[in-house]
């Protein structure tokens, strides 16, 4: 691992950062489509825990294939567990859950200020200079990610599908959410994290998500329950395999090589993903006021991220 760039050192327009970049953000613009029909009979806690078994046996499989170790040293396995609890099972507790108060467009538009955290952890904890460029692009950025909240409020609203109560019980969840992933994230960009093979700790992360996931939902929603049903068994697959195991170990690679704040520009543009997808599947019509908040959104990352080395 000693040859990797330092957080922050790679070139954003570099082919192996530019595919994986929009690869996870086209992927994770689509999940949230889905998650959305995770909230069926089944309570979200099982939800969550059925994806995240999934996305351990096929973590594992995959480190199989790579002839990986399968089990990390001591000082993984404690970085695997804190990924776990953070990220794969707090993050996801609450994701879901906010979903039955707010719109998966509104839920994915306020996951974008994961950037927020994200460079504010790295700079207290892993030392990374917050620039003036990357400074002037959040600032846009932010700006855009407003309107699209504003947006989709309005449209939640105009539907019936959320009141004032609904949308601030949800939105602190999914504030929630972003602590949690935050601090995974910033672990993973970690000295500690970095001497570790990814798709090992990964597994070992998803795995110990999975049991602490199956604990909270048996305590909250009583024993296991799934349904068979292909759209949510298929929901399920989508999400544990091509949301999960092929995506994370492509974010963390991300994590490594710019730093927690530019890679959860990620976050900017996945809201964008899913509007574009909603446009193509859902027959969703954009507003001015969408239309504004996605170019704005898009500017802002376009300047945080042709700053120069803007996390160190």
């Amino acid at each position: 691992m000693s040859g990797e760039p330092l957080p922050g050192e790679a070139r954003f327009l570099q082919a192996r950062i530019l595919v994986p970049f929009l690869l996870t953000a086209v992927i994770w613009g689509s999940t949230w489509l889905v998650i959305k029909g995770q909230l069926s009979d089944v309570p979200p806690s099982w939800s969550v825990t059925w994806r995240f078994t999934g996305a351990a046996i096929g973590m594992f499989a995959f480190a199989l294939v790579q002839r990986l170790p399968l089990v990390p040293d001591k000082r993984g396995l404690r970085v695997a567990a804190l990924m776990g609890c953070s990220v794969f099972s707090f993050n996801f507790q609450f994701i879901y859950r906010s979903e039955q108060y707010l719109t998966s467009g509104l839920v994915a538009v306020l996951f974008a200020l994961l950037l927020v955290p994200n460079t504010v952890f790295a700079r207290i904890f892993l030392g990374q200079r917050i620039t003036r460029g990357f400074l002037v692009g959040t600032v846009i950025a932010l700006a855009g990610i407003a309107l699209l909240m504003l947006h989709e409020y309005h449209l939640a609203v105009a539907h019936n599908s959320a009141t004032g109560a609904h949308v601030l019980v949800g939105g602190v969840m999914v504030l929630i959410a972003l602590l949690f992933a935050s601090v995974g994230n910033v672990v993973q960009a970690s000295p500690a994290a970095r001497g570790q093979p990814v798709p090992t700790l990964l597994a070992w992360a998803m795995l110990i998500g999975a049991c602490v996931n199956a604990v909270i939902a048996w305590i909250l929603s009583g024993p296991p329950r799934f349904d068979w049903s292909p759209g949510y068994a298929g929901g399920v697959a989508y999400l544990a395999i091509i949301g999960s195991v092929v995506t994370f170990p492509m974010y963390n690679g991300l994590l490594r090589a710019l730093g927690p704040g530019r890679a959860a520009y990620n976050g900017v543009l996945v809201p964008v993903v899913a509007m574009l997808l909603s446009t193509l599947f859902e027959g969703y019509r954009w507003s001015l006021l969408a239309g504004s908040g996605a170019a704005l959104a898009m500017i802002g990352l376009i300047v945080a991220l042709r700053a120069r080395n803007p996390s160190r």
